[in-house]
């Protein structure tokens, strides 16, 4: 196989063996042969990566024979602030996930970059962002400026991952942007990490995997953007909830028995009610149809059952 000859790439890859390009000391760095087989598959010209860490981009580049250029806030490009040089034909972007691995002052000194470029990049490195909706915000706006100088044709392959705290997963791959033609996603394995070392106990399924998203620019002007909403929506609002769901979620927030009368109020100002006509005859009738849900107690007190 010669070094352009694209090999087979499929949904899901795995190298368990790094291979040579970047620092495999700079935490957070992906294989270079992942780069590798994106390039010789797509075939661009040139690749470009404005967040290079150790330059795995450059080094993957080199060995298949095309051109790259490579930035990063360590080496004077901040992507919140600097334009973007080029007009790229494709793009490869590993942006930081969250906050696991910090970069300005733990991977590099942030001293030695305002020196030398007349910037902290503490002040713009996403790993440093606490709260995650505002690093989502920042991930989503670096997207669509890349995206934004993308060639017509062209490509933006993003690897991310998801982040596991406290018993609820933040997903990269749910909450990013994404313009133009969701082209492919493809499942990286995860081999030889920090946490491979942790033993973890209760219900936690740890994380062994990484996506490649690939958006591609088909059009100039317009572009279909497809974008994560996060809203708060009540159960007695929902069209497609059922009355006895309505009535055990109203129930399931208290461990003693309540009055009837505390279900009509509970339930009266919401769409379910405003719906149908006969609302409290329709609660009345939920009660006694589900006997394995409701107990009643006696003198129009009801509660859920504890146990289906």
């Amino acid at each position: 196989m010669s070094k352009n000859q694209a090999r087979p790439l499929t949904s899901i890859v795995s190298y368990p063996e790094r291979g040579e390009g970047g620092s495999n000391r700079y935490r957070g760095n992906c294989s270079p042969k992942l780069v590798e087989d994106l390039i010789r598959f797509f075939q661009p010209n040139e690749v470009c990566d404005y967040m290079s860490g150790s330059g795995t981009t450059k080094a993957a580049a080199d060995k298949v024979g095309i051109q790259s250029h490579l930035y990063d806030l360590h080496s004077g490009f901040d992507m919140m602030h600097c334009d973007i040089p080029e007009r790229p034909e494709f793009i490869f972007w590993h942006p930081p996930y969250w906050d696991i691995v910090t970069y300005s002052d733990v991977m590099y000194k942030a001293s030695d970059v305002q020196l030398q470029y007349g910037y902290d990049p503490k002040q713009s490195d996403l790993s440093r962002i606490l709260e995650w909706d505002r690093f989502v915000e920042a991930m989503n706006y670096s997207m669509m400026k890349q995206f934004s100088a993308l060639e017509k044709g062209g490509r933006i392959a993003v690897l991310m991952g998801d982040i596991k705290k406290k018993g609820k997963l933040y997903s990269m791959l749910a909450e990013i942007v994404k313009p133009g033609t969701l082209e492919n996603i493809i499942i990286k394995a995860q081999h030889n990490c920090f946490s491979d070392q942790i033993q973890y106990s209760g219900k936690f399924i740890p994380i062994l995997h990484e996506y490649v998203m690939i958006v591609r620019k088909d059009n100039s002007l317009l572009v279909p953007v497809l974008m994560t909403r996060q809203a708060s929506v009540d159960i007695r609002d929902i069209p497609q909830a059922t009355w006895r769901d309505v009535v055990a979620s109203v129930l399931e927030q208290y461990q003693e028995a309540v009055p009837l009368t505390y279900l009509y109020e509970q339930i009266e100002p919401h769409q379910k009610a405003q719906a149908n006509k006969w609302w409290k005859e329709k609660i009345r009738q939920t009660l006694q149809y589900h006997p394995n849900f409701f107990e009643h107690h006696g003198r129009g007190l009801w509660s859920l059952r504890t146990a289906i």
